[in-house]
């Protein structure tokens, strides 16, 4: 999985490129956990990922929770298989999707 950041002042978007799996999501939680210090609006781009295993879902919630208390976070383009599994676990009720 490719990590691509951007900070603008306050808000940081990372562009996620590959698959979000068992593999993968400690790469990500390391990212975020070193990253969001001081961020009010997280964006997550997911035009480029292809998939998300639970692994996956759980660093996403555990980010949430997070964020929760010090902004936002927010996912954009999530393709139509990773939005599939956001439905069948419920995700789409608990996370913000553009």
């Amino acid at each position: 999985m490719i990590i691509t950041k951007t900070t603008d002042g306050t808000s940081l978007t990372l562009v996620l490129e590959g698959r979000l799996d068992t593999t993968t999501a400690p790469q990500l939680e390391s990212e975020l956990r070193s990253s969001i210090d001081g961020i009010d609006k997280l964006f997550l781009d997911f035009a480029s990922l292809e998939y998300i295993s639970s692994a996956g879902l759980r660093v996403l919630l555990s980010t949430q929770k997070i964020m929760n208390k010090q902004g936002s976070m927010v996912i954009r383009n999530a393709n139509e298989d990773v939005m599939d599994i956001f439905d069948i676990t419920g995700f789409v009720d608990i996370l913000t999707i553009e």
